[in-house]
């Protein structure tokens, strides 16, 4: 239980340094780390206020859902965050937002487009929106899942962010970039043409990926 005692205090951490960011708020948002080798998935609790939130109350499940430790009740998104383990087996950490900016972006349903050069590297281009499902199912994971192919994130479409990573820190850190570059986007787009990354750079860059 070594490396699921790390990853709850890994995920507590990253959790309440995200709620103090603004990337989640109240009990919105929730993030989730794999232990490949246990095959069981440690997660943020439902209903719980991130900036009251103890170690105590972070979750330990099995990809089915079913409640291996904690006394709490997992996120009601667990079966986004399994659907995306089940189908992804480069990913260790699962991050869902409500970061106001790209979550605007979600609520338009307009995809981000590749503005930044950062958004390469880290997010593998444009941010996409996956289409809108009911929440708490695992088909919000499952609509993710056909926009994720060669991106590290995607907006939700009314209904906030998902970023992945190898990693809880890589995948905090690709959450933070959509924010970022919702943020820009938005200024951008008040003040004046937009334009994008040109291809012949995009292209180079990611060939020296």
């Amino acid at each position: 239980m070594g490396d699921l005692e790390f990853l709850k205090k890994q995920v507590l951490e990253t959790s309440i340094y995200s709620y103090k960011q603004g990337l989640f708020a109240g009990t919105s948002g929730n993030l989730s780390a794999f232990d490949k080798e246990s095959n069981l998935v440690v997660i943020t609790p439902t209903s719980i206020r991130y900036d009251e939130m103890t170690i105590e109350d972070i979750v330990i499940i099995d990809l089915e859902g079913n409640i291996i430790e904690g006394k709490r009740k997992p996120s009601s998104e667990w079966q986004l965050h399994c659907e995306i383990y089940k189908a992804k087996d480069n990913v260790y950490s699962v991050f869902h937002t409500h970061s106001p900016y790209a979550t605007a972006f979600a609520v338009n349903r307009k995809p981000i487009p590749l503005i930044l050069i950062e958004m390469i590297p880290f997010l593998g281009g444009e941010v996409p929106v996956a289409e809108i499902a009911l929440p708490g199912t695992k088909e919000l994971g499952l609509n993710a899942l056909k926009v994720l192919d060669d991106r590290n994130a995607c907006l939700l479409a009314n209904h906030g962010v998902l970023a992945v990573g190898q990693s809880v820190d890589q995948a905090h850190i690709r959450a933070e970039y959509v924010e970022d570059a919702a943020k820009i986007y938005h200024y951008a787009l008040n003040a004046g043409e937009i334009h994008l990354i040109p291809k012949y750079i995009e292209n180079k860059m990611r060939n020296n990926q």
